[in-house]
């Protein structure tokens, strides 16, 4: 589109960076936050992670129709829409005085959040040329790639320095600026009505929430014993299958069914959801073992994960513009490897370890996700028609957000049990070696109240650290069985890569 160049599509781009930073940043910059928001508002552990699963749920349940938002209310009516919307939720995030209206305002948060990343990602592609559209990808990517991973350095200080609650009012400057830039330079288009799959959108949306439910809650109340996680797994099997038949029958359903017929977006999709599995349980584990088994302040913790932003913003340069010179499925194949790597050195933590050993899997972390992430958004949507991106771009992000929701309360509950099992076995085996012991210090008897409380504890401590480097040997195993899926991936055919530039049609 002619329209797009010099100066409009720069600043249209920013614009667009701006608010998918903030979407993404949203994602981890309370992880390092929430031991002090759980004691600013006296929340359970079980409890506090709420504030949490509320964002990603909600985004969940409403990506789903972001392509029939686009197209029924214009692409610029609900871009602006939705970044004053996240602006104004996380100044009620900030001035939330209890742990029912913060989950209450991240639901709403992540509710205006849903649409905003892939109504942006489709603009992106649609209003570069095949030639850019590498480049234009590793930009945009930079802001939905490397927010979460620098996310824990500002959480981290932000925390320590001022309050929790600036982890939500920082959205503020970004999220003005960005209005600004869309109403100025982003042109209205005219709507677009379509036909509402409301049976396909509700039979979804408590499918998800459901599941997510049942995994969120499953350890404490100790899975199928309870009634409630049978009631919600029950309610979450006939939802999605409602869904799944609807889907295969309806005139109208909520994805249109061409997107299935695309091979090359169900691989992607399929890829989407173990990057996300990895990515997101790795972000969301490493504070967690870095703070509460390591104890490092969240500050170092969030230094320490700093190296992987620097190494992705870094080598997103580089990748943006040998994307389309390098076969992108040689591309996708050595980013798994280094997750291999990764989580491989990961596997191999221990408590006397140092920093340096975090920060080496955190390097090659961010080699990984700056050589995937670009060729695997590209190969996605290269062959998809025009009017079918806003759709597609919706179904990627839905995808990527359930696999990075789920793989945590998984590997949560994981965690949880593997701990337990962990626990008991140390028990028992340390237990009868201090029984043949003749003396021990007072401080390790378990004759002793103190000796007992602190030998307890320093088993727990080492469960805990055996369960996750259990883990991160899983998310080995995942990276490395999905290397072989690249196969299944077919090049683009010579004219898709030799079109021009797509106009922006929010249909489909």
């Amino acid at each position: 589109m002619s329209a797009y160049t010099g100066g409009n599509r720069t600043l249209i781009t920013f614009g667009l960076i701006l608010s998918a930073f903030m979407n993404a940043i949203d994602a981890t910059i309370a992880n390092i936050a929430l031991p002090h928001i759980q004691g600013n508002i006296s929340a359970s552990p079980e409890q506090i992670t709420w504030v949490l699963t509320s964002y990603f749920v909600a985004q969940a349940v409403t990506i789903p129709i972001s392509g029939w938002l686009a197209a029924q209310f214009g692409l610029k009516r609900m871009m602006l829409v939705c970044v004053f919307g996240f602006t104004l939720a996380s100044i009620l995030c900030g001035l939330a005085t209890s742990l029912p209206e913060l989950v209450i305002f991240r639901a709403l948060q992540g509710m205006v959040a849903a649409p905003m990343m892939p109504i942006a990602q489709a603009v992106i592609i649609n209003i570069n040329p095949p030639e850019r559209l590498g480049r234009a990808t590793a930009i945009f990517t930079m802001a939905a790639v490397v927010a979460p991973a620098i996310g824990p350095v500002v959480g981290g200080w932000l925390t320590e320095e001022w309050s929790w609650r600036w982890c939500f009012y920082i959205n503020v400057p970004a999220g003005a600026l960005s209005m600004v830039l869309i109403y100025m330079f982003l042109p209205a288009e005219p709507p677009k009505p379509r036909r509402f799959d409301f049976l396909g959108f509700v039979s979804l949306g408590i499918g998800i929430s459901a599941l997510q439910l049942m995994l969120d809650r499953g350890t404490t109340l100790d899975w199928f014993s309870s009634t409630e996680i049978a009631v919600e797994a029950v309610i979450a099997g006939i939802a999605l299958w409602i869904y799944i038949t609807h889907t295969l029958t309806a005139r109208h359903p909520l994805f249109p069914t061409a997107l299935v017929r695309d091979r090359n977006f169900l691989t992607s999709c399929l890829f989407g959801f173990f990057f996300s599995t990895m990515t997101f349980t790795s972000f969301a584990l490493m504070p967690l073992l870095m703070q509460g088994v390591l104890g490092y302040s969240a500050i170092h913790a969030g230094m320490l994960s700093m190296p992987r932003g620097v190494v992705m913003f870094i080598l997103l340069q580089f990748m943006g513009r040998i994307d389309s010179l390098v076969d992108r499925r040689l591309l996708i194949a050595i980013g798994l490897a280094f997750f291999v790597v990764t989580f491989w050195q990961m596997s191999r933590f221990d408590l006397s370890m140092d920093g340096r050993a975090i920060v080496w899997a955190t390097v090659f972390q961010g080699i990984g996700q700056g050589i995937l992430f670009v060729p695997l958004s590209a190969l996605g949507f290269l062959t998809i028609s025009a009017d079918l991106r806003p759709d597609a771009a919706a179904a990627t992000s839905f995808i990527r957000n359930i696999g990075g929701s789920i793989s945590v309360a998984v590997m949560q509950a994981l965690t949880v049990a593997n701990q337990q099992t962990m626990h008991a076995s140390l028990t028992v085996r340390y237990g009868r070696e201090l029984a043949e012991a003749q003396s021990l210090p007072s401080y390790l008897s378990p004759d002793t109240t103190a000796g007992a409380v602190a030998l307890n504890d320093e088993l727990t401590r080492q469960a805990l650290m055996i369960a996750y480097i259990d883990n991160f040997r899983l998310l080995a195993l995942i990276a490395l069985l999905c290397i072989p899926l690249v196969l299944l991936i077919r090049p683009p055919r010579k004219q898709a890569q030799d079109a021009g530039p797509i106009p922006i049609e929010m249909h489909g």
